[in-house]
């Protein structure tokens, strides 16, 4: 990159250095394994036989706590037929469409790989075992435009152990910045062709690589709920929208 800007310094006007996309995992460790997930299931008096019936009920329940925001808010849910579709451009045309400036632009649904647990009939030892195994469920979408972070989403695997995914972009958040600083600048998707003062915002870029994450999050974490019938950290619309970057690589642990 040095050699890049030096060969061509004489018509680069500005550069940039700093986050591009941030993704950040969260997962309920302590069912994230067979093992795990056959103590939750003792402890919530959960047979092997009974297992098909019980995950089905409990990601109903997480479909539905999930979408509650989106319905309240009268924004769409939208089901992909394809996981080809591109979620990011088809969130970001609905958001020009209907004027979203602020909050929810849409839930998008899909159907995807995912590993999760099944029932095994060892039929050697004539007993029912719990395995991890891979398959496909139904993965929920939200994308929304947060006052700080810009256009963002979070992606929930409705399966057990319900891992979730949350994306944000370092550019948007920059643009955010100079929003709040009354900077000029030229955006083209992830680029800033032109920026008023270059310096100046390399300084709020900078400002991202020194966040403290557990600070800015501790304030949402307080508020996040559990699930009241399983133990299970709820996945509802307000948690995805407000609150979830609190489980952002934090231990979930059941209670």
């Amino acid at each position: 990159m040095q050699e890049f800007i030096a060969r061509h310094k004489d018509q680069i006007i500005g550069t940039l250095s700093g986050f591009d996309r941030l993704v950040f995992r969260g997962t309920l460790r302590s069912i994230a394994y067979p093992d795990g997930m056959q103590s939750y299931l003792r402890s919530n008096g959960i047979l092997l036989k009974d297992f098909g019936q019980h995950v089905e009920q409990v990601s109903a329940d997480i479909k539905q706590a999930s979408l509650n925001h989106a319905v309240t808010m009268g924004r769409p849910v939208q089901y992909l037929s394809s996981s080809a579709t591109s979620k990011e451009g088809l969130a970001r045309q609905i958001a020009s469409d209907d004027g979203v400036r602020e909050g929810l632009i849409a839930v998008l649904t899909c159907v995807e790989p995912c590993r999760t647990f099944d029932i095994y009939r060892n039929r050697e030892e004539k007993k029912l075992e719990l395995v991890a195994r891979e398959r496909k469920c139904l993965f929920l979408y939200h994308y929304w435009l947060d006052p700080v972070f810009g256009f963002m989403n979070a992606r929930i695997q409705t399966w057990f152990p319900f891992p979730i995914q949350v994306c944000l972009n370092g550019r948007e958040w920059l643009a955010r910045q100079m929003d709040g600083q009354g900077m000029k600048y030229l955006a083209a998707g992830n680029c800033f062709p032109w920026i008023e003062q270059w310096d100046r915002a390399q300084q709020l870029m900078d400002t991202q690589l020194q966040t403290e994450w557990p600070q800015v999050l501790d304030p949402h974490r307080q508020q996040a709920r559990s699930h009241s019938r399983h133990g299970l950290s709820e996945a509802s619309g307000s948690l995805l929208l407000e609150y979830l970057p609190a489980r952002m690589g934090h231990r979930c642990d059941l209670r």
